[in-house]
């Protein structure tokens, strides 16, 4: 192990400040600072305190990241950097700070995509990963559905969100039940204590005209309406909302079309390998669900544990570490940070 690289990885596309420090699959470091409670009040990230908030954060993240590996700078092997997407303010950030570390230690810098690092995460929990792979990522920004033939070179995309994300539903939803920002953790509690059949919310995109032009595809702007009615349904007959049933079933409506259309889609491609990464990931009925249906076509689930699901650097130095080990040329140091960075794009 000791002669493989040593690999930092940056990230601030979000409201999360994160620095790791990988050598292969090995975790040595993940230093986090996160701003989500300067968020909360406004019920969703603004991107200027998440800019700013990151400018605060970046250096402290840093020492605490090499002071836990116990390493310096030097000892370092590459800089692996979010470029995107993600934020375009915050982005920069992180752009800006591994160029500048990049340049005064004269190491080789490697701009990822943000997506592409929520799958190498998994690496540092279960060692290499099986190639091809479906890759199920789901956040407050995306939910879309990934063929992974090689990670080091691309991955195709067989489906994504035609509106609100996943994660965004969870926040929106969260608000209208009075439970705090991010929504996904308090609506993941209440629904432990309700009946995921309690009420019969929809399913976006499961008809079968639906599915017809939008087989691996997601929709929950419709759910989250119907969320929404219901609650103000009760609250105009004067009666009180039952908060647990309503997370619940609308927890099982978003885990349903999810672990749903994943399984399709490794059943339709003949893969037995299904990775899930990404906050929504951390939800415990997400993975629950995700792992019965999978067991019944001898399909394998591969989650990372929680605290790697969300926004982190181990999970950017992870895959600055594929790419090295793969033998990628690194980045230009004039690499531009791009908040829509495709999914087509692991390293600019």
């Amino acid at each position: 192990m000791a002669d493989e690289p040593l690999i930092l990885g940056i990230e601030t596309s979000c409201d999360e400040t994160g620095v790791g420090i990988v050598r292969g699959h090995t975790l040595l470091a993940d230093a986090i600072a996160s701003s989500v409670e300067e968020h909360a009040r406004f019920g969703g990230v603004v991107p200027e305190v998440a800019s700013r908030a990151h400018l605060e954060a970046i250096v402290p993240t840093m020492r605490r990241a090499l002071d836990d590996a116990g390493v310096t700078l030097a000892d370092i092997d590459a800089i692996a950097v979010t470029a995107g997407p993600g934020l375009a303010g915050a982005l920069l950030v992180g752009v800006a700070a591994a160029k500048g570390y990049a340049l005064a230690a004269d190491k080789p810098v490697y701009g990822v995509n943000h997506l592409a690092a929520h799958v190498a995460v998994d690496t540092l929990e279960h060692g290499p990963l099986p190639e091809p792979a479906i890759a199920l990522l789901v956040s407050g920004g995306h939910s879309s559905l990934l063929l992974v033939d090689d990670l080091a070179t691309g991955v195709t995309p067989l489906g994504a969100t035609i509106d609100d994300a996943a994660g965004e539903a969870f926040d929106k939803v969260a608000r209208l039940l009075g439970l705090p920002f991010p929504g996904g953790p308090p609506i993941d509690r209440e629904a432990r204590a309700g009946a995921a059949d309690a009420i019969p919310f929809p399913r976006g995109l499961t008809a079968p005209k639906d599915l017809a032009a939008h087989r691996f595809d997601f929709s929950f702007s419709g759910l989250k309406t119907a969320v929404a009615r219901w609650v103000e349904a009760k609250q105009r007959a004067g009666e009180p909302v039952p908060v647990p049933d309503v997370a619940a079933s609308f927890q099982e409506a978003v885990c349903d079309v999810l672990t749903s259309k994943a399984i399709a889609a490794c059943r339709d491609r003949g893969i037995e390998t299904l990775v899930l990464g990404g906050g929504v990931a951390a939800n415990s009925r997400l993975r629950a669900l995700a792992e019965q249906r999978a067991a019944k076509y001898g399909i394998g689930v591969r989650v990372p544990r929680p605290k790697l699901c969300t926004d982190n650097g181990a999970m950017v130095a992870a895959l600055g570490s594929h790419l090295v080990a793969a033998g990628v040329a690194p980045s230009r140091l004039d690499l531009p940070a791009d908040s829509a960075m495709p999914l087509t794009i692991v390293s600019v």
